[in-house]
């Protein structure tokens, strides 16, 4: 079978010699894509009955369609690869900020900033100094893959996480940190890339002290604005919203990159702020970023999986495994301890937390900084990174569940929260509720007038084995049921906090401390 160049960097493209791309190029890659998507689609049911993450699925597939593989596809194109993966990781870092629950991050905001700028610094310390002085790589290719492998993968994180029942707190800052760490990593491995040495290290602090602020800033700002905008202007069609948020935190990327700022911090605040202001047709926006993610993933995955070259890995094993067990039993563990002690974590929840640090696409991405910037040894870096990344994440995906059980961290799901989806009534003022009443819900036994609604909202109708019905004041509620509730806009806030205490504490919500409750007018 002969070799099959797919944007490779030949001299004679660069040359501009290379014959132009056809409608038959065109249809080809079409098909090899959809194939790719098919398979990988397919293969999600593998990772998510095995508990592997599914990043392993998708490299071994880039892998299998690589030059060593049976596809023979020859890709090295580092520099496609770099700005592949970061539009990719806008996307999943959007996703992930909109599934993101405020009221789980606000208590772990502290130690997760903590985790994202001091328990990187120790990581990348330890670490680089493991990679200097064990493997004997000169320093400035031991601080590169310090600073590579300290960035959690969101991605992972977010996939393998929301599998798992844990305590709120540890979940808040494990997502909120796989969010914030990609930004501080991000210009740490630009800085030690760049030709010469880095040079008053209080001045590079500084700049991503200052990065980060940037960042945030706007992502905040964009967010609200885009929230705001969202509520109070109808869109046309309900397939807007997910388009439009979606725009929304691309624009807070671009917007925090082109001023100098964190585009990756600002995609995920903004993104966070839109998640958790009650947008009109919140499910069919959450589905469309999840497909989005989705897509991001595959993409990103498999074609790190095509850039590596598995007959040159051979060398790399050894140093990557020493690296790799140096960061997940050392650095790891000991930036989580300095960073979660002074806010009194247990140590149960200390270790979980020291064990999910879950490596991904993330640093595979960030090794491909060193192999644009010409940086010598850049190869043997990404080689070393992507064994680590492959090795580490098949040990640690699975056996956390196991671990969280061992620790007593681990238990019921919590009581399934509502599907509420709303559709403004821009011309009435007003909002029309859509309610899914799920497995698990307590609403279920509930009658209509024991919702308590504030006054200027009602249950209007109750959609039951597909048969629909005007609900009386003593109706039963029933899991499976769907309701539509029509709210004045002053109370659509009160509305929806009230349907969603009673879900999760039954009619009794007001006196069990569930929140939600309201004046009845």
């Amino acid at each position: 079978m002969s070799d099959v160049h797919v944007f490779s960097r030949t001299r004679e493209a660069r040359e501009g010699r290379e014959p132009p791309l056809t409608v038959d190029h065109l249809n080809q890659l079409l098909l090899v894509c959809s194939l790719v998507l098919l398979v990988a689609v397919a293969a999600v049911r593998i990772s998510s009955r095995s508990g592997l993450p599914s990043l392993l699925v998708y490299l071994g597939i880039g892998v299998l369609m690589g030059q060593d593989g049976i596809g023979n596809i020859q890709f090295d194109n580092a520099e496609m690869t770099q700005v592949i993966g970061y539009a990719a990781l806008v996307v999943i870092l959007a996703e992930g900020g909109l599934g993101t629950k405020w009221k789980e991050v606000r208590p772990a905001l502290p130690a997760a900033s903590a985790l994202a700028t001091v328990g990187v610094a120790v990581s990348v310390g330890i670490t680089a100094t493991a990679a200097h002085y064990l493997v004997g790589l000169d320093w400035r290719q031991a601080l590169i893959i310090g600073a590579v492998v300290s960035s959690t993968d969101a991605a992972a994180v977010f996939s393998v996480l929301r599998r798992i029942p844990l305590p709120s707190r540890v979940t808040g800052t494990l997502e909120a940190e796989s969010g914030f760490n990609d930004a501080p990593v991000v210009i740490l491995v630009v800085a030690f890339s760049t030709a010469g040495p880095v040079e008053h290290w209080y001045l590079l602090l500084g700049e991503i002290a200052l990065e980060l602020a940037i960042g945030a800033a706007l992502g905040l700002a964009v967010g609200w604005l885009g929230a705001w905008g969202l509520r109070h202007v109808a869109l046309p069609a309900s397939g807007l919203y997910p388009i439009a948020v979606m725009a929304i935190a691309v624009t807070a990327y671009a917007a925090g990159a082109m001023a100098h700022g964190s585009g990756f911090l600002g995609v995920y605040l903004a993104a966070m702020v839109m998640g958790n202001a009650k947008l009109p047709h919140w499910p069919a926006t959450r589905g469309f970023a999840e497909g989005l993610g989705w897509i991001a993933q595959i993409g990103m995955f498999v074609l790190l999986g095509l850039l590596v070259t598995p007959h040159e890995l051979g060398d790399d094993v050894l140093p990557a495994l020493i690296i790799g067990l140096v960061l997940t039993m050392v650095a790891r563990p000991l930036s989580v301890v300095a960073c979660l002690t002074p806010f009194r974590v247990a140590w149960q929840e200390q270790t979980l937390m020291s064990w999910a640090g879950l490596r991904g696409a993330v640093p595979i991405i960030l090794a491909t900084i060193p192999m644009v910037s010409g940086v010598e040894g850049s190869r043997r870096i990404f080689n070393i990174v992507f064994v680590l990344v492959v090795v580490y994440t098949l040990v640690q995906g699975p056996t956390l569940p196991w671990l969280a059980r061992k620790l007593r961290l681990g238990g019921d799901a919590e009581a399934a929260d509502l599907g509420i989806e709303s559709a403004p009534l821009e011309r009435l003022r007003g909002h029309l509720l859509s309610v899914a009443i799920p497995r698990g819900s307590k609403m279920h036994g509930v009658e209509v007038n024991e919702l308590r609604l504030p006054a200027g909202a009602a249950v209007t109708l109750v959609v039951r084995d597909r048969e629909s019905f005007v609900p009386l004041p003593t109706t039963v509620l029933r899991r499976g049921d769907e309701l539509l509730v029509v709210a004045t806009d002053p109370v659509r806030d009160a509305a929806e906090r009230r349907l969603r205490a009673v879900g999760h504490g039954g009619k009794l919500a007001g006196w069990l401390g569930t929140g939600g409750d309201v004046r009845q007018g």
